[in-house]
């Protein structure tokens, strides 16, 4: 039997509350619970919240048939799970260029992960279309970050 305690199970209302929760790690210390610590939660954050706003980055070639054949089949059924369940599944892969490496600048990456919230809630116009999911409507989109964010900062735990 496991006495590690389970990651929490965010649900924030809208980012500006991830952000006020990062800050609160930030400034009262934590425990992971996952593999990832503070500054690369902000900073994984940060690069996902940029990429609709700035484009995101292009795929190398062998990828491209992939992500075109995902992104018109089981793409558009996954964002579909994960907002009506209002949650990501454990152990997703990412792009492991997002994955910044431990030990960083906690504060740098959080004002970091603060400006991209900024950008991205401040953006007009559509977002551009994700590699793998297609175009999003700007409130699928917002609840998708959201919910991105609450995964990640779930697997770490505020001191008490």
């Amino acid at each position: 039997m496991s006495t590690a305690p389970e990651r929490r199970r965010l649900k924030f209302q809208d980012l500006q509350e991830a952000v006020r929760d990062a800050e609160t790690l930030h400034a009262g210390g934590y425990r992971r619970l996952g593999k990832w610590d503070l500054s690369q939660a902000c900073g994984h954050l940060a690069d996902w919240l940029t990429f609709p706003v700035d484009g995101y980055p292009t795929l190398p070639l062998a990828l491209r048939p992939v992500m075109f054949v995902m992104r018109n089949t089981i793409g558009p059924v996954i964002v579909r799970k994960v907002l009506a369940a209002g949650g990501m599944p454990a152990g997703a892969s990412t792009m492991p260029a997002t994955v910044p490496s431990p030990g960083g600048d906690e504060a740098e990456a959080l004002a970091r992960f603060r400006r991209a919230v900024e950008r991205f809630q401040a953006h007009e116009g559509p977002y551009h279309p994700s590699p793998m999911f297609g175009q999003a409507s700007r409130e699928d989109a917002d609840r998708m970050q959201i919910i991105h964010c609450a995964h990640h900062l779930g697997y770490l735990l505020p001191n008490a």
